[in-house]
C-alpha cells in the first residue's frame, strides 16, 4: 500500500548506502548484535500488532545477518509461549559473528531448527528471513522452491527488512520473490521497496530506524528523497490585485484525428491547475467540441504550421504531444515547437518522434516518458527499462538535458545533474488512458505560475498521484478526468491561493 507521509522518512538509500549506515553506527560504539536485537524486537512488534492472536510462526532463515534476525525473532517469540520453528536453508554451523550469535540464542531459548527440505511443514506466521538488502539477481534452486513454497502456502508472512527476491536498489524481481503481507525494514529505506514491481511483494511497509541517531544519518549519502507534502515546493499566494498574465500562458499542442480528447484533458486540466491563459492547437474538426466542453480555453484550428510561430510567441509554456500523431501533421507542429525558446513539456507522441529522431529536443524541457516511451527513447526493451528504472530515468536526463518523470508505479523523476525524487503516491485504478495527458498539461500549469522545471515535475506527480489513491478507494472506472477536480482541491490544500 502507499506510504504515509507523516510515518516515514523521506531518503531512501541503496543496499550499498545502507551497509554504510550500519557501520557507521557500530563505529559510533552501538555492537552489531545489539542492532540486530533491535531489528528483531521491531519484528517482533509488528508481528504481534498485526497478528496478535496467531501464537505461532514458522521462520525460514539463510545464512546472513538477516537470518540472524530471524533466529532472534524466533527467540523472543519462543520467549513469548508462542509455538515456534525454524526451517534453515543456510546451514547453521556455517553462521558467522552475529548471526552464530543470534543461533545460539534461539537454541538456548529451546526454538526447534531443523534443515529446509521440499515438503516441510509450514504452519503459523511465516518470517521471511531467507535474504537480505544484498540480494540481487536470481534465486539459487534450494531458495527458489522455498519462496514458492511460502508463497503457495496461503499463510500470513513477514518479510524481515525486505521480501527475499526483491532487488533493493531497483524494485526488480528476476524470477520470484516472496510475497508480503507485511515487511519491516530497518536503519534506512531502500530504493526499492517503493517502484516498478516492489507494491506486489512488500504488502504493507513498517519501518524502524534502530534508534540510530540523526547526526549520523545526517553523515550518509542517500540515492533518492521520497515526494512527500511537507517538503514539495509551493506555489506562492496570490496578491489581491493579480491578473491571468500573471500566471502564465500555456499552449498546449495536439489532438490529431482521432485523439482530440488528449489535448483537451492537458488543456482542462493546465487551466484547472492555475494557469492563467490556456490555449490549444488542434485539429480544425476539434475546435467546436473543445469550445463547447472548455469555452475558458484559447482553441485554435491549425490545418498546417502557418499559425503555430505567433501561438508560441504568445506563450510561456507548452504542452506538446498529447494525441499528436505520428503524421506528417503532427510532425510538422512538433518542428515549431522545438525551434521555440519557451519552457516545455513533451509526452505522448513528441516523444515517440523525438525517439525516431525526427526532431531535436529544445532546452528547458520536462519529459514524461511511460516505460514503453523510455525503452524507444534509450534503444533498449521495456523489460530493460523495468529492471532497473532509477538508472534508466537517469541515462534519459543525461542524454536530453532535460527532466525526466518516469511514470509508472513508484514515479521518478530526476534532473541531469542526479537529483532524484521517487513518488509512493498512487493507486492501481490509475491504470486506464489519458492520466498522462493530466500530468502534462499540470506540470505545464506549474511552470507557467513560476517553478523551474525539476520543482514543477516533482509537485505535479505528487498531486497527480495522490489524487489518483484518494479517488481509486472508490474502486475501478476511474476515468482521467476524475482526477482534475482533486487535483484542484489538493493544490489548495497544498498552496492556498490567498495568504
Amino acid at each position: 500500500m502507499p506510504a504515509d507521509d507523516t510515518l516515514l522518512p523521506l531518503p531512501l538509500y541503496s543496499a550499498a548506502q545502507v551497509r554504510e549506515l550500519d557501520v557507521r553506527l557500530i563505529a559510533a560504539g552501538t555492537p552489531g548484535f545489539e542492532l540486530m536485537q533491535r531489528a528483531a524486537h521491531a519484528t517482533w512488534r509488528a508481528l504481534r500488532r498485526r497478528w496478535p492472536q496467531a501464537g505461532e510462526i514458522t521462520v525460514l532463515a539463510g545464512s546472513g545477518n538477516n537470518a540472524g534476525d530471524g533466529y532472534l525473532v524466533a527467540e523472543l517469540a519462543r520467549k513469548a509461549g508462542w509455538a515456534v520453528s525454524v526451517l534453515a536453508l543456510g546451514a547453521p554451523d556455517q553462521l558467522r559473528g552475529d548471526a552464530a550469535t543470534a543461533h545460539a540464542a534461539a537454541l538456548a531459548a529451546g526454538v526447534r531448527v531443523e534443515a529446509w527440505h521440499d515438503g516441510a511443514e509450514l504452519r503459523g506466521v511465516l518470517v521471511d528471513a531467507l535474504l537480505g538488502a544484498g540480494f540481487q539477481g536470481e534465486l539459487r534452486p534450494a531458495y527458489a522452491t522455498a519462496v514458492e513454497a511460502i508463497n503457495a502456502s496461503g499463510l500470513p508472512v513477514l518479510a524481515v527488512d525486505i521480501p527475499s527476491g526483491l532487488c533493493a536498489n531497483t524494485g526488480h524481481v528476476a524470477d520470484l520473490a516472496v510475497r508480503a503481507d507485511l515487511t519491516v525494514s530497518f536503519i534506512g529505506l531502500k530504493v526499492g521497496l517503493f517502484t516498478g514491481v516492489a507494491a506486489d511483494w512488500v504488502g504493507d511497509l513498517v519501518f524502524d530506524d534502530l534508534q540510530a541517531g540523526p547526526s549520523i544519518v545526517a553523515q550518509q549519502a542517500f540515492s533518492a528523497l521520497r515526494l512527500a507534502d511537507a517538503a514539495l515546493p509551493r506555489l506562492a499566494p496570490r496578491a489581491r490585485s493579480a491578473h491571468k498574465g500573471s500566471f502564465g500562458h500555456v499552449l498546449v499542442i495536439g489532438g490529431d484525428r482521432g485523439f482530440g480528447g488528449a489535448a483537451l484533458l492537458a488543456a482542462e486540466s493546465a487551466l484547472r491547475a492555475g494557469a492563467g491563459l490556456v490555449s490549444l492547437a488542434t485539429r480544425p474538426e476539434h475546435v467546436a467540441a473543445s469550445l463547447a466542453r472548455l469555452p475558458e480555453v484559447m482553441c485554435v484550428a491549425c490545418e498546417s504550421t502557418y499559425q503555430l510561430p505567433t501561438l508560441c510567441q504568445r506563450a510561456d509554456v507548452l504542452v506538446v504531444g498529447p494525441g499528436l500523431g505520428l503524421q506528417p501533421w503532427g510532425r510538422s507542429l512538433i518542428s515549431v515547437a522545438a525551434a521555440s525558446a519557451c519552457a516545455q513539456v513533451w509526452d505522448a507522441d513528441a516523444l515517440n518522434l523525438l525517439a525516431a529522431g525526427q526532431i531535436e529536443l529544445p532546452a528547458d524541457c520536462v519529459l514524461t516518458p511511460h516505460p514503453g516511451e523510455a525503452a524507444r527513447l534509450l534503444g533498449r526493451s521495456t523489460a530493460e527499462v523495468q529492471a532497473d528504472r532509477p538508472a534508466a530515468a537517469l541515462a534519459l536526463a543525461q542524454k536530453y538535458q532535460a527532466v525526466v518523470v518516469l511514470k509508472g508505479a513508484g514515479s521518478l523523476v530526476v534532473s541531469a545533474d542526479g537529483h532524484l525524487r521517487l513518488c509512493d503516491q498512487g493507486h492501481p485504478a490509475m491504470a486506464t488512458a489519458g492520466l498522462g495527458d493530466v500530468l502534462a498539461g499540470l506540470i505545464g500549469a506549474l511552470r507557467g505560475q513560476g517553478l523551474e522545471a525539476f520543482e514543477a515535475a516533482c509537485l505535479g506527480v505528487w498531486l497527480h498521484a495522490s489524487a489518483g489513491q484518494q479517488l481509486g478507494e472508490l474502486g475501478r472506472g476511474l476515468a482521467a478526468s476524475d482526477l482534475i477536480p482533486t487535483i484542484r482541491q489538493l493544490l489548495q490544500e497544498h498552496a492556498p491561493c490567498l495568504q
